[in-house]
């Protein structure tokens, strides 16, 4: 698994996604301000990545699943994408849970 920060198209916020091997994206992060905040972020992901109290399953108003990695004061840490069935969603939970082992990459 992979880290990737990047900056937004306007270069104004710091961002992170996890991705697996073959890259897809199974997690993303909130804009931060800075980028020491944003690898705080990715530091963050690998200590509260791997129990299973620290995730929140949301199923959205048009019927999608999703969810979001919190950290120990219940703040949103990084949030998957829609999937259209739970199943897709909890195997891609799944994957997020490696995140300890994940390399960062500096993309900025």
């Amino acid at each position: 698994m992979i880290f990737e920060i990047f900056k937004s198209q306007s270069g104004e916020k710091f961002y992170f996604r996890l991705k697996t091997d073959d890259g897809n994206v199974v997690l993303s992060s909130q804009g931060y301000a800075s980028k020491d905040s944003c690898k705080n972020g990715t530091t963050s992901v690998k200590n509260n990545a791997g129990e299973d109290d620290n995730y929140e399953i949301k199923q959205s108003a048009n019927g999608k699943w999703f969810y979001n990695l919190l950290a120990k004061n219940k703040q949103v840490i990084g949030t998957s994408q829609m999937f259209d069935s739970e199943e897709a969603m909890e195997a891609e939970r799944s994957a997020t849970k490696q995140a300890a082992a994940a390399t960062v990459v500096d993309l900025t």
